[in-house]
């Protein structure tokens, strides 16, 4: 698997290469957001890993980029520790943030957790990996999802927090279970991951934020998608 690099640093970007090339990766270092806009138009990636702070192009602009037409799993190293940051990573797509001042150990840890689900529909389709409801079709075989036939570009996170409410059809699943069940970390009641991404995925469906069709809040407790979604 090839994974993108980017960050101004060499000695981080270095630093991140040795260990994921320890780990059998093969890695392309960018150090400035042009260079890194070049690779994501001219290269395929299985995941990229974007410093926010760059001197020329920032990493949120390249996380928008990749995003207009690829789904891979998208990393963000910042600086910073206030949420607005990383709430603006996880709106324009991001997967995961880690900050910096970080341990190279659990930034990979991190970049395999986040290979491992997006390359989950690998697995060998069943009769369940497939829900279709009321104009919605959502195929874990193949990782596609589709809103009257058209194809709706989700990403690794998005998908499986949509898969994860498809499977459980009428049934409300806690925010905690979500996101538990996706990143596979433990929940903490500050954390408000997993509201940025079912934002994002209402967008995506072109759902109206008042009176949703398909992913409904049920407040105080969590979401759920209703029985044959009218």
């Amino acid at each position: 698997m090839k994974i993108l690099v980017v960050d101004d640093e060499k000695e981080i970007a270095d630093l991140v290469e040795l260990y994921l090339k320890s780990e059998g990766f093969e890695t392309v270092k960018c150090f400035d957001g042009k260079s890194a806009l070049e690779a994501v138009a001219c290269q395929s990636f299985d995941l990229a890993v974007l410093d926010v702070m760059l001197p020329d192009v920032d990493g949120f602009t390249i996380c928008a980029a990749i995003r207009k037409k690829h789904t891979y799993p998208v990393i963000m190293l910042t600086a910073k520790v206030d949420d607005i940051d990383k709430i603006s990573g996880l709106t324009i797509g991001a997967d995961d943030y880690v900050t910096k001042p970080f341990n190279p150990l659990e930034l990979t840890a991190r970049i395999k957790a986040q290979l491992r689900r997006s390359t989950q529909y690998n697995e060998k389709s069943t009769n369940d990996e497939y829900i279709e409801i009321g104009g919605l079709e959502v195929d874990n075989s193949t990782h596609k999802c589709y809103l009257f036939g058209e194809e709706v570009n989700l990403t690794p996170t998005e998908f499986n927090i949509l898969w994860l409410l498809c499977r459980n059809e009428g049934k409300v699943v806690s925010t905690e279970n979500i996101f538990e069940t996706v990143w596979g970390e433990k929940y903490l009641d500050s954390n408000n991951t997993v509201m940025v991404h079912i934002r994002r995925i209402r967008e995506k469906l072109h759902e109206p934020s008042r009176n949703p069709r398909f992913v409904k809040t049920v407040w105080g407790v969590g979401y759920k998608i209703e029985k044959n979604s009218k």
